[in-house]
């Protein structure tokens, strides 16, 4: 039994505004950018009839780790846990489908995409900025910025692919099938660690949280180096 089938019965009845509200779930509130990711993934899976189960046959690439990400693991079904998602720490709101072969559909979100919900939700631009941007505001203001980005999803949902996407081919460069290592235990913390994660020093293995070397860490600044010493 595939456990993506409620997914996929939507897809396939195009109903793209439950597929916002369940992504929703994940993503924890509603906004115009989880909506581009659950409107362009749903137009990349329509046209290249493609269905990840997850085993690193379908794969897609973000390019950014924006609201859209949420949207288009949802959808789409490829993740971060299951090795199907890629993901380029390029500042874009672009995302690709494809298969092995590396053909696939590449969809951008156009630079003037959010003219389509500013226009239509009066005033959410302006409490966007004062509540994210600025993180000023209060409790009130919060909840209508809350009520006015639903709005805003649902604008991007029912307007017109092509108004706030390019889609283009692309070639990608497809990586290895995720491989299966070793597990060693650090000798200071005592902890379980993959053993490409791991630093041996004077006859020891270290976790690199336990090494002095550093390790690689993704907020919402990107991917950064934490502990560099």
């Amino acid at each position: 039994m595939n456990p993506r089938r409620e997914i996929w019965k939507l897809i396939e009845k195009r109903d793209v505004v439950e597929l916002l509200h369940r992504s929703a779930v994940l993503h924890g509130h509603y906004c115009p950018g989880l909506a581009l990711g659950v409107k362009g993934s749903y137009e990349l899976v329509k046209r290249l009839g493609l269905r990840s189960e997850g085993m690193e046959d379908v794969l897609a690439v973000v390019e950014t780790n924006n609201c859209a990400s949420d949207g288009v693991q949802f959808v789409i079904g490829c993740s971060l846990g299951n090795n199907s998602l890629v993901f380029k720490d390029l500042g874009k709101t672009a995302f690709t489908l494809t298969e092995r072969d590396g053909k696939g559909l590449r969809a951008r979100v156009k630079n003037e995409a959010s003219e389509q919900w500013s226009e239509k939700v009066e005033d959410f631009s302006n409490i966007f900025k004062k509540v994210v941007t600025k993180r000023a505001g209060d409790k009130e203001d919060k909840v209508k910025l809350l009520s006015l980005s639903e709005k805003a999803s649902m604008v991007v949902v029912h307007t017109d692919p092509d108004k706030i996407f390019e889609f283009e081919e692309a070639q990608v460069k497809i990586p290895e099938y995720a491989p299966i290592h070793d597990s060693h235990i650090c000798s200071e913390c005592g902890e379980k660690v993959m053993a490409t994660r791991t630093v041996e020093k004077d006859g020891n293995i270290f976790c690199l949280s336990c090494s002095d070397g550093g390790y690689s860490e993704l907020t919402g600044f990107g991917i950064q180096k934490v502990g560099d010493n």
